[in-house]
Formats: C-alpha cells, structure tokens, sequence
C-alpha cells in the first residue's frame, strides 16, 4: 500500500511521453456485441435523488441486492449482488468490478455500497449471463464493470451538500487536475443520520429505537504515462461504514482500504497488468428481543477480519482485421476468520468462537472475437484451478478449561472448466440479433463456510463441506436503434446452477442447535446446504431515449425462478428462492437545460418471499423519487431530492413470529451543489 500511495504522489509531469492517456483498461472485445449489455452513464450515475450507487444500479432490469434495504439500514452482510432471480443468500452472484478489481468482501462475498461514490464514476457496465471469461472466476449471474471517471469529467472541483430528513447530512466532494501528461483525481464523502426505526408501527415495542448511520469514503487515483506506448494507473481509497439495527446491542462497523496499480499497454500489442490488495475490518452485534418486544439482551458478538489480495495479466496480439484475441490469467486469494462471543448469561458472554480459513483461485483464460460483415461471432474459455485450506473451528469458555470443539477441516481442491460462446448478426442497420450459450461457476465464500449469522429470531449455521456451485445458461435477444435517440433491448433466458447454496430451514425455536446456539420461540433454525439445482427463466427488456433536453429510460424483468431439491432440503422443491420477485421494474424521465435539472424515478418490485419455505411473503412495492437542479449563480445551483415521496412501505423482512421490517421511508433533501466554471 505504501507503494501505491508513493506512485499517486510522484512527478507526474516529468514522466510525460507522447501517449494519449485514457484511465482506462483494454476495451471491451466486438465479441461482447453477442451478450445482453446495459450501461448506466454518468449523467443517469448523478442525478439519483438518494445519492446511492446501489440505487442506480436498480436502472438494469433484474439487477438486485438480496434485501430491498439500501446501505444506510440493511445489515451489511445482507449487500450480496445478484442478477437474473439467482439469488437465495446474501453472497453475490453477479461479479463487481472497479478498474478491473474484484469488489466483493474477501470474506463474505457481500458488496461494501457505501465505499462506491456515484459522482467518482464515469459509467457502469453490466454484462447478464455467466461465464465472464476475461474478468475472471465468479461472474456465475453475470458482471459488472465500474469505470472511474478521469480528471476531464471531474473538473477541476464539485462540492455538493444537503441536509434531509431525520437529520441526515450528505456532503460530496470531488476534483482532478491535469499533470502533465498524467492526471490526478480524489473523491470524498460524508453521511450520517439519525436514521429511522426500522420496524414497522404495528409491531414496534419499547425496545425499538431508530438506527443511526454514519459513513465516509475517499478515492486517490493517479494516471500517467511510462513509456511511449505504456500508462500506468495506480488507486488507492477506503472507506468506514456504521449503522446498528435499531435496538440495543446491534452496533455495526464495516472498514476498508484497497490499493491496486494497473500498467495498460496500447501498442500494436495491447496488454494490461493489474495488481491489488484489499483489507476489510468487520464487527457487528445480535441481541434476543423480549416478549412483547419490551427488551433487548445480547447474543453475540462479532469481529471478522479479512484480506483479499489478487493479479491478472491479460494481452492482445495484432492477429488482423476483423479478429481480436486476448489471453491471460488471474490469480485471487482470501483469507479471514470470524471472531465471536457468545452463549450470554446475564448479559456476559461465556463462550468464544473462533472460525475461518482461506481460499485460493486461479486460471486462464482465452477469448476469441471474429467480425465477418454484419456477422459477429464470441468464443471464450478458462480453466479454473481452486483450494479451499487452513479451516478450522474452535470454541471455548471464556472461564477457561478444555476446549469445547476444536475441529480442523480437510484441505479440498479442485479444477473447473467454464466457457461462453455467442452469436450476433446486424440484420439491418437498426437491428440485431443474438444469442449466446455460457456455463460458469462460484466458489463459497468463507462466510458461507464458516461464519453463523442472525437475523431477527432465526439462526443459520455455517457448512464448511459446501461445493462450489456451477451454472448453465442459454438466452436470445434481439436490439433495436430505429433512430439514434432511441434503443430498445429485449433477452429472453435460461439459466440452471447445479449445487446452489441456500439457506434451508431444518428445525423452529425455542431450542438450542447446533452451530448456532439457543433459538427462541417462532425462530428458524437453518443451514447452509447445497441444493441440487436452482432454476431460472425469463424476459428482461432495456429502453433508452433521447430528444434534446429530454431523456428517459425504461426497463423490465420478468423471472421464474424455482428450486430443485432434496434430502434434508426435500420441502423446498418447487419453492421459489428466497428475496427473489417475478417482476422488477423501472422507469426514469429526465429534462436538462444548462444547468437546470429535472428528474423523476419509480420502480416497481413484486411480492417475494423471505423464506426458503416460501411461508413469509413480502408485499410488492412502488417508489417514487424526484430531483431538482436551479441554478443561482454561473456554477451554483439550489438542489432538492426526494426519495419514495408517495411513502410506500417497502417491507425488506419477516421474522419468524410475524415481525415486518420495512426500508427507507420517505426521505426529503435541500441543498446546493458547486462547480465553478
């Protein structure tokens, strides 16, 4: 880290070479005309009236967080990404990149949304289907790519600042400047707020509180050139995330900081390198609520260090017109352990935990694009070498004597092979159309080996003998441009993934389970197990449009999305995977002029069940934001927000004796924003 922090501070002007300097990776290969691609641009990135990145990622149809929640209240290990209805636990899916670097905790597989400023990005690019190729191993619904935005689009400063509901501030801060050849860039902010009490009005008790939240982030990045041909990209950034759940002894705390350096060649051989490191610092705590939810004791107490670190290579010889080939490897390494108290009498903990272990990921890759006329044609393959080692359990009185388990788990490896091919034909100048084939896979993550969790009155224990999952997939589209203000997509899908892992219900409170301790009444006991297929079809259609001031954009998923199972978990066959809805949509209009601004969003999600035994369901949902940009002065202007200005309830879980947590209600900001000309 030090390195990289030595590079963001160098002389960038004595560096310069004649070299066009773009921030950027390799460009995306002509292959990718044959997959279903949506890209969210920066103007959409800005213009969000909660100032969300997970927000705007809702634009993409089927794009979804495992909870409705946003990361101001949603437990953080319940931000996994997933696209498609592939969803059943809070791990993602979907693999999220940023400068080409894996994002997703090194430990749990969730996504730290607050440490993604959506005014330091330049776009977002999202890729459905599996089998990512180049990008590496995981993308098992898909990918997504985040484009850092460059000095140019930043400018040289932007100050925004608003002050909103429930006493909650939000200050942004961004600049770049032109060194050079090279650039320099820095994105920073600050949240807090009191929060909201995230149980709903009827089933609330004196134990119930609002749940505070605090957050920040900052991102240096630097990009210069090194050679005639060569530029060399270095970031650094970190973030702190706090919240609790809204009663006594609920603190959590989420910390990190990357740093990763990325040489881009453009020559007549075109090649990138990329190195990173991540560290992540997570803690939380769980409290037992009291009949009539009069009380709150604590039940455990968690600390979860982690680290990731990682490398790929990846280069593209000059073959000739019409054909693009890139070669490659990678390499991604995990390592982490849950540290935890618990077993609690009289409010003191008298048992500690201690679990964890690492993984190991490596493979190569290659990726085949051919461009015959309006014919485009996608091959791409890797082959996957993976380990899981160095698992182990142990618990102990906090008193002292023999240990109560200590248990060391056998080293497991394993090779994978994954593939995508595709086709796409350019039928006229304003149609297309596609279809593609793909298989691809997920390793478990630590947390789904090795840490136990809760949420309000269930308890799911860890599996440290769970598979890998592993997915195939089909799907067929068609893209239309009759005009160049107007693109409509429309994908119709397949998709099968053999061993999910979800987490299935094996026993009801009050009683005492192993893995997990005591379960009161009304509450879940569950483990996750791999299940023998998840099943999902279905529709997604993406409209954008554009006609001088006015803009607007449309999309849609539909999904059916089924579970195969049995054994232990022979109930679930048939069900619907937990958090998964049948329709998602939303729709966006916007109206710009210099530097007046209008916007208004509603999204729509319908009912979906928080259970696996389809027993809880969750109302369908429609929210309405708006935002408003005046200009006072030549660069300030007067701004207000408005986030589910009709304050629907927006029910994120159901516990297991009947209690409703809802998301953000409506939430109304004012403020200004700064950009001097």
């Amino acid at each position: 880290m030090r390195a990289v922090a030595a590079l963001l501070l160098l002389p960038l002007p004595a560096l310069a070479q004649e070299i066009v300097v773009t921030g950027q990776g390799l460009d995306a290969p002509p292959g990718e005309a044959a997959y279903a691609v949506a890209e969210i641009d920066r103007e959409r990135l800005t213009e969000s009236a909660s100032g969300r990145f997970e927000d705007v990622l809702r634009d993409a149809a089927g794009a979804a967080q495992f909870r409705r929640a946003d990361s101001r209240s949603a437990h953080p290990t319940a931000q996994g990404i997933t696209l498609r209805g592939l969803g059943g636990n809070a791990s993602s899916r979907a693999l999220l990149l940023l400068d080409g670097v894996p994002q997703a905790d090194p430990f749990g597989g969730w996504v730290p949304f607050p440490a993604y400023l959506p005014e330091r990005l330049a776009s977002v690019r999202i890729t459905r289907g599996g089998g990512s190729g180049y990008h590496g191993a995981g993308a098992l619904a898909g990918t997504i790519e985040l484009t850092s935005a460059g000095a140019d689009m930043l400018g040289p400063l932007a100050l925004t600042g608003f002050y909103g509901s429930r006493e909650s501030i939000d200050l942004v801060a961004t600049g770049g400047a032109r060194l050079g050849a090279g650039s320099l860039t820095v994105a920073g902010q600050f949240a807090r707020g009191d929060g909201f009490v995230p149980i709903v009005a009827e089933d609330r008790g004196p134990a119930d509180r609002a749940a505070p939240y605090r957050q920040a982030s900052l991102a240096l990045r630097s990009v210069f050139p090194v050679g005639e041909t060569t530029e060399l990209q270095a970031n650094l950034s970190g973030f702190s995330d706090e919240r609790d759940r809204g009663t006594d002894f609920t603190p959590m705390t989420s910390q990190g900081a990357d740093a990763s350096v990325r040489l881009v060649g453009r020559g007549s051989w075109r090649w990138a390198a990329l190195a990173y490191l991540q560290h992540r610092d997570f803690s939380s705590g769980f409290a037992s609520i009291g009949a009539g939810r009069a009380s709150a004791s604590p039940t455990l107490d968690q600390h979860v260090p982690a680290t990731g670190a990682g490398a790929r290579i990846e280069i593209e010889p000059p073959i000739g017109a019409g054909t693009t080939l890139r070669l490659g490897g990678d390499l991604r390494h995990t390592s982490g352990r849950t540290q935890e108290l618990f077993t609690y009498v009289a409010g003191n903990p008298t048992r500690w935990r201690s679990a964890g272990g690492e993984t190991l990921a490596g493979g190569a890759f290659a990726d085949l694009s051919l461009e015959r006329g309006p014919l485009t044609l996608s091959a791409s393959g890797r082959i996957d070498r993976w380990t899981i080692a160095n698992g182990s359990l142990f618990e102990a009185p906090l008193a002292g004597g023999a240990p109560l388990t200590d248990a060391r788990f056998a080293d497991r490896s394993g090779w994978e092979a994954s593939g995508r091919a595709g086709v796409a034909v350019k039928l006229t100048p304003a149609v297309s159309i596609r279809s593609a084939a793909y298989t691809g896979w997920r390793l478990p993550t630590l947390n789904e080996l090795y840490r136990p969790f809760r949420a309000g009155t269930d308890a799911t224990a860890a599996n440290p003998l769970l598979d890998p999952e592993r997915l195939t997939g089909v799907e067929a589209g068609i893209d239309l441009t009759p005009g160049p203000s107007l693109t409509l997509s429309a994908t119709g899908y397949w998709n099968r993934i053999r061993g999910a892992i979800g987490n299935v219900t094996l026993g009801t409170g009050p009683g005492s389970f192993p893995g997990v301790g005591f379960v009161a009444a009304g509450g879940g006991y569950r483990q996750r197990l791999n299940l023998d297929a998840i099943v999902a079809k279905g529709a997604e259609i993406d409209l954008r449009w554009r006609s001088g001031p006015w803009r607007a954009g449309a999309s849609w998923a539909f999904t059916d999305a089924r579970v195969e199972a049995s054994g232990a978990a022979a109930a679930l066959d048939g069900m619907r995977p937990a958090q998964v809805a049948r329709h998602q949509g939303s729709a966006n209009l916007g109206w710009t002029r210099g530097r007046l601004l209008l916007s208004v969003t509603g999204r729509y999600v319908a009912p979906q069940f928080e259970d696996d035994q389809n027993a809880r369901a969750l109302a369908d949902a429609f929210t309405l934001d708006a935002r408003i940009a005046v200009p006072v002065t030549d660069g300030l202007s007067i701004e207000a927000r408005g986030e589910h200005l009709t304050d629907a309830r927006v029910e994120t879980a159901i516990t297991g004796n009947g209690i409703v947590e809802r998301a953000t209600p409506r939430t109304v900001w004012i403020g200004f924003s700064y950009r001097p000309r």
